[in-house]
């Protein structure tokens, strides 16, 4: 961090005062990691009262111009470095790092457009494909057994959950969110100023006293996945959803949003977290784990109140999803050879992780036999610092995320996430070896 040093800082009114430094972000002079004068000095320079100083750097944070840091004092903000899915992909090591699907269990995207039958939208046209809402319609309402709820479609889960939080949130506002969390929920917190309230997950889904606890600190609004959470693999048991229903039952006003990602592909049931209490809500599906990540797109079942509200952002501009995506998802939707292609894709993901878990209990590394882990990755338990591991397993050829990327809270991870998607036999059988032998170097 830089000291602060002279600047010209002007202005008599917070307003002033705030547009100052605005100024002085915008044109160079202050940047990212500056530290702000002292209240109490820059009020003393401008023969300003302390308030109305504390009053402009309060003005700076709401605006994400700046963050408070207690005792740190004021400094300048900057774009955060936010870690992603695929940043580990290529290179010479073998991916298992990535959280990728496998591209041979996915199907052709273009064979969706032959044929014909699609017609150019226009402005104005209805914003969801009428085909693709009547499918998703049918297939929400099991899971959903409410009347009035609306779909929608979104740029992916991602776009779907940061605009909804953007719908009722505003910067500072408390989320609560599985701990450890998808790398996108955590970047996405980040990006518009909100903050992470960090609920502890074990192996039936988020914990319901956590969860308690991070609503009655003053959460407003609950991210979760009923499935195949990311990293971890962990879907909510039924028992499990039954009491975060009762924990949120006593908090009507609060969003939740449920990322339902793996849906399509998953061998767990979907139980629903959301109770009828609550008024704003969201279940969110996106088609990226069995059509392929390019597909940007997500179904979303939604309130009307929220889905009026989405929908606004949606049509501002031209940010509407392509008709002409929705229509290829449509397609691929309806299509017998692409079910069952999702089938051998739920059946053979099931299969991989499990090989890894099999070379794992042979070598009594990670969790005691009962963990069953559903979707693309697995979640290991080392006992020792996860990133001297990560290092160690790349220099013999693997690339894995070490497990404080995925930290939504302080603590340090003693866990890496392999992805198993498109991991074979012989890889489970190597990989632990080269495991053990790095445990063996590293012991806790």
């Amino acid at each position: 961090m830089r000291r602060w040093y002279p600047v010209e800082i002007s202005g008599t009114t917070a307003t002033e005062i705030a547009g100052s430094v605005r100024d002085l972000i915008a044109s160079g002079q202050l940047a990212p990691q500056d530290l702000l004068p002292p209240v109490r000095k820059l009020a003393e320079e401008l023969g300003v009262n302390r308030n109305t100083v504390a009053s402009a750097y309060r003005q700076l944070v709401a605006a994400g111009e700046a963050e408070t840091r207690g005792r740190g004092g004021t400094v300048v903000t900057g774009v955060p470095q936010l870690a992603g899915e695929g940043a580990w992909f290529g290179g010479r090591l073998i991916d298992l790092a990535s959280g990728n699907p496998d591209p041979e269990l996915l199907p052709d995207a273009l064979q969706a457009l032959r044929g014909g039958g699609y017609r150019p939208a226009l402005y104005g046209a209805p914003s969801v494909d009428p085909d693709l809402a009547a499918w998703a319609r049918e297939r929400f309402a099991p899971d959903v057994s409410r009347d009035g709820f609306q779909i929608l479609v979104t740029h992916g889960a991602v776009d779907a959950t940061e605009r909804l939080l953007n719908a009722y949130l505003t910067r500072g506002d408390a989320v609560a969110v599985e701990d450890p969390c998808f790398l996108a929920s955590i970047g996405t917190l980040r990006l518009n100023g909100l903050r992470t309230v960090a609920v502890p997950v074990d192996e039936a889904g988020m914990r319901p006293d956590a969860l308690r606890a991070a609503l009655e600190g003053g959460a407003r609004a609950v991210v979760l996945t009923p499935r195949a959470h990311n990293p971890t693999g962990v879907s909510v048991t039924r028992e499990r959803a039954a009491e975060l229903r009762s924990v949120l039952a006593a908090y009507p006003q609060v969003l939740v949003i449920e990322d339902d990602h793996f849906w399509a592909v998953s061998h767990s049931p979907y139980d629903r977290i959301t109770p009828p209490e609550v008024s704003r809500w969201a279940l969110v599906r996106s088609v990226s784990k069995f059509l392929g990540p390019d597909l940007r797109l997500a179904l979303v079942a939604t309130d009307e109140e929220s889905a009026h509200r989405l929908q606004t952002r949606l049509n501002t501009g031209t940010t509407w999803v392509s008709r002409l995506l929705q229509y290829a998802v449509y397609r691929l939707l309806s299509d017998p050879h692409v079910t069952d292609l999702t089938a051998r894709a739920r059946d053979a993901y099931a299969e991989r992780s499990a090989l890894l878990l099999a070379e794992l209990g042979k070598r009594d590394i990670g969790r005691p036999g009962g963990y069953r882990p559903d979707g693309l990755n697995v979640w290991v338990p080392l006992g020792t610092e996860a990133r001297q591991v990560a290092d160690a397993l790349a220099r013999r050829g693997w690339a894995v995320q070490p497990g404080h990327l995925f930290a939504a809270g302080p603590v340090a991870s003693q866990e890496i996430r392999v992805t198993t998607s498109t991991l074979t036999a012989q890889q489970a059988r190597e990989f632990t070896d080269d495991l053990a032998a790095v445990l063996h170097a590293h012991p806790a």
